[in-house]
């Protein structure tokens, strides 16, 4: 399997697959492909696996792309403008995802839902309750909206982020939620009730373009509906 990215604003995913190779996705995520390819929709894993990942907030469903062609490709597009990175994951590596990062993945890559530990952390985290853990081994490809910051926190380094901007991080990161404090920050500032803290050690992934901040803003831009 090979793949190529292009694209900026709105990339695209092309993957290339051999006689026999496949690769699953989220629905809806297909743009267009060649002739020679099979799609195959299933709940993936059984009933209680579909439900799990809708909890976190992927699709009940999901379709598998297979190559019965010498060759043939597929390509798949992201929801909104951002970027699509590819990550290669060993046996046991892992990733802790927001809802709607996964866009597709190799056959051996697998989906489930992951608790946060604290429960202020999931009742306040501005993305709900339930995280995702994406394993290896095998290629998974992510889509994040606006651009993505990279940093790698040292042991017991913390940094400070309101919660939508989280896009995905390495398991050793702890999260957890604090309160906004000052009454005029709180009411005033328009960051919200709370931030989320990072604690290293760990890679962490930043957005900076929630899909939430997005739609509110064109929500303000949508004419009331007058009577």
């Amino acid at each position: 399997m090979q793949s190529k990215i292009e694209g900026n604003v709105f990339p695209t995913l092309e993957v290339q697959l051999n006689k026999g190779e496949s690769i699953y996705t989220q629905a809806g995520a297909m743009a267009w492909m060649s002739e020679g390819l099979s799609m195959s929709t299933s709940t993936r894993g059984g009933l209680m696996a579909g439900l799990g990942r809708a909890l976190a907030g992927e699709s009940l469903f999901m379709t598998t792309y297979s190559c019965d062609a010498a060759s043939g490709w597929v390509v798949f597009t992201p929801q909104a403008p951002g970027r699509i990175m590819e990550f290669k994951l060993g046996a046991g590596q892992s990733l802790i995802c927001q809802k709607d990062t996964f866009l597709c993945a190799e056959q051996s890559v697998t989906i489930e839902m992951h608790f946060r530990k604290r429960l202020g952390a999931g009742f306040f985290g501005g993305e709900g309750f339930i995280l995702q853990k994406i394993s290896g081994p095998g290629s998974v490809f992510l889509e994040i909206p606006g651009e993505v910051h990279e940093r790698t926190l040292a042991s017991g380094e913390k940094i400070l982020i309101d919660p939508g901007h989280i896009a995905f991080f390495e398991p050793t990161v702890k999260y957890d939620i604090s309160m906004v404090k000052g009454l005029k920050n709180v009411l005033f500032a328009g960051e919200g009730l709370f931030l989320a803290t990072l604690s290293g050690p760990g890679k962490i992934w930043l957005e900076s373009m929630p899909l939430s901040n997005l739609a509110a803003k064109i929500a303000k831009s949508i004419p009331a509906k007058k009577g």
